[in-house]
């Protein structure tokens, strides 16, 4: 597992690759001086902290980039300002350190980001947990649908269409109904918009873009989503 760790300033640079093979030892650590070094490496990094406030390409510039060649690198930010924080997570961050920061804060932050990355390949082999299925009528078929395939779900002329990622389902219900069913990995970013955490591909304050499709963001929702979303990430790091 590649870690790593990009700051403009060298003693801090190598201050959090201390504490990475302090609480890590097993990780493989490239440090990085700028966003664009980074984005110039040939393989980027599993795991990457990576500093905002840093001259030319900022951190979060960088970010925006890093996503258009991978959507899965876990991203932690570390930066002296908390004003950056909901910036932070437009870009999918696993979390967000603000220096200075106490050991026990990033040995656990740390800690959760490896468990996720090593849980993907948990995935990949076959042992991903299983989620149950919803039971909906549809053109007079009853159709099992297992949640975890939600992409994400809308009203439309009084009918919920479930969209997962290679078919439409419409049935007659309520959309409070499925929104109690389908759990914590959901969430209602509109009155008439359901989606699935697991499928979100980038967000903002009017609309949230998924693997497949996209849903409006009703603006009083925008900030509550944020931190969800976050609390979202970092349940999956501890599973």
């Amino acid at each position: 597992m590649q870690i790593g760790v990009c700051d403009d300033q060298k003693e801090i640079r190598e201050m959090i690759m201390d504490k990475v093979r302090e609480f890590y030892p097993a990780g493989d650590i490239i440090p990085y001086a700028s966003g664009q070094e980074v984005l110039d490496a040939m393989r980027l990094p599993d795991i990457l902290f990576l500093d905002i406030q840093m001259p030319g390409l900022d951190g979060l510039e960088a970010a925006r980039a890093i996503r258009e060649r991978d959507r899965q690198m876990i991203i932690i930010f570390v930066t002296v300002a908390e004003d950056y924080v909901f910036q932070s997570f437009d870009v999918g961050a696993f979390h967000y350190l603000v220096k200075p920061f106490e050991d026990r804060k990033f040995a656990e932050v740390l800690q959760n980001a490896v468990r996720q990355f090593q849980g993907r390949g948990l995935g990949r082999a076959g042992m991903k947990k299983e989620m149950p299925s919803l039971m909906v009528t549809s053109k007079g078929e009853h159709i099992a649908v297992p949640i975890e395939d939600i992409v994400y779900a809308e009203i439309f002329n009084r009918k919920i269409i479930i969209h997962t990622m290679d078919s439409d389902i419409e049935y007659y219900g309520k959309m409070k109904d499925l929104e109690r069913q389908a759990g914590g990995d959901f969430y209602r970013t509109h009155r008439a918009y359901l989606i699935n955490f697991n499928f979100v591909r980038k967000y903002n304050a009017a609309t949230v873009y998924l693997k497949r499709g996209q849903a409006l963001m009703a603006k009083q929702n925008y900030q509550n989503f944020v931190k969800s979303y976050l609390r979202f990430n970092q349940r999956k790091g501890k599973e």
